[in-house]
């Protein structure tokens, strides 16, 4: 990627972090980081780790990318003349020794989540940048493939993970009738969201979504330019989707267990922040406030940072959970601490992948 966008990326991610932190209450602030403790440098570290599984996620999609496309070249040197079989071996031993590290996949990682944490309408940022950086080592069609695999992974485990909770709240919780119309609701939104996933694997999203595009003014007539103009690129990008699913089930079925316990695993946070207030705690009831909590986040997903549906959401998942409202007001300070300190740190990697 040329310093020119890189530079682009970070300016863009700064200032919106700068207007944030400027909407803070810093005295409320302050006494929440003096009420949490050390417990608050553990619900940082935790997201750490975390990163991790989303790097690991990524890092076997892009290794099932590589495989498919050696078989292509070897199947495309079989069939062609000995001067082209020379030019396919070659091609092989470029694409065997131009794979990213998994260090520069986690910093891809966190950098890319930084940018979606700060864009209205989340996936705007992080996935242009995680393509543009990763392009010119494994070329735009991998990086494309690879990139929209990973983000289809990542939201299909949210609505897994949502519909498994809303059957958890069901097996554990009293449920009056309000609460079970709001159930029944996120299970059949989750079970449309599963089935509009699955097609999107088995034929491929990249061809589905433009011509989407082509229905919303302003962007139509570049939707349909662009389509035009690289079909056989977009054509290309969901064959290789559509492969994951169809020929490496095992690397799918390890992909999206990776990015759902990665789900179940972030629970720990909301678990840390109310050891803070209560001697022990129901790591059920973390796993059942951070579905509510994500859930009614991402329905509000044009905000950036997802500013107020968070905040909501916790409120919401506490009192079902007879938390106190005080209670859920801590709980999401201490989260949106967390988010701005990982959102700063992702840009700085931004920074960090310019001067490498």
């Amino acid at each position: 990627m040329s310093k020119k966008y890189q530079n682009g990326f970070f300016v863009f991610g700064f200032v919106l972090l700068a207007l944030m932190l400027s909407s803070l209450n810093y005295h409320e602030v302050i006494d929440g980081l003096r009420h949490a403790g050390y417990w608050f440098f553990a619900v940082v570290a935790l997201w750490g780790v975390l990163y991790l599984f989303n790097t690991y996620t990524w890092h076997i999609i892009i290794k099932a990318t590589k495989e498919k496309e050696l078989c292509r070249l070897q199947n495309a040197g079989s069939v062609e003349e000995e001067e082209s079989v020379s030019s396919t071996h070659k091609k092989q031993t470029q694409l065997a020794r131009r794979e990213p590290s998994f260090g520069k996949l986690y910093r891809l990682t966190v950098s890319g989540f930084a940018l979606n944490y700060a864009t209205p309408g989340g996936l705007m940022g992080g996935e242009p940048y995680r393509i543009m950086a990763l392009s010119s080592l494994i070329g735009a069609e991998r990086a494309s493939s690879s990139v929209i695999l990973f983000a289809m992974t990542h939201i299909f485990s949210h609505f897994w993970f949502w519909l498994l909770s809303a059957l958890l709240f069901f097996a554990t919780q009293k449920v009056n009738f309000f609460l079970a119309i709001i159930l029944i609701s996120t299970l059949a939104f989750c079970i449309l969201g599963i089935w509009f996933f699955m097609v999107g694997y088995r034929k491929g999203l990249a061809n589905r979504a433009l011509k989407l595009l082509r229905h919303f003014p302003f962007v139509s007539k570049w939707a349909t330019q662009f389509i035009e103009k690289h079909r056989e690129e977009l054509n290309n990008i969901d064959h290789q989707i559509a492969s994951l699913h169809n020929q490496n089930r095992k690397t799918f079925l390890t992909a999206v267990l990776s990015e759902l316990t990665c789900r179940v695993c972030s629970a720990a946070e909301i678990m840390f922040i109310l050891l803070v207030l209560y001697p022990s705690v129901n790591y059920i009831h973390c796993i059942l406030i951070l579905a509510f909590t994500s859930l009614f986040a991402n329905l509000l997903f044009f905000m950036p940072l997802q500013i107020g549906g968070r905040e909501g959401g916790f409120l919401m998942s506490v009192k079902t959970m007879a938390m106190t409202t005080s209670d859920g007001i801590f709980v999401a300070l201490i989260v949106r601490l967390r988010e701005l300190i990982w959102t700063a740190i992702g840009l700085l990697m931004i920074k960090l992948e310019r001067r490498q």
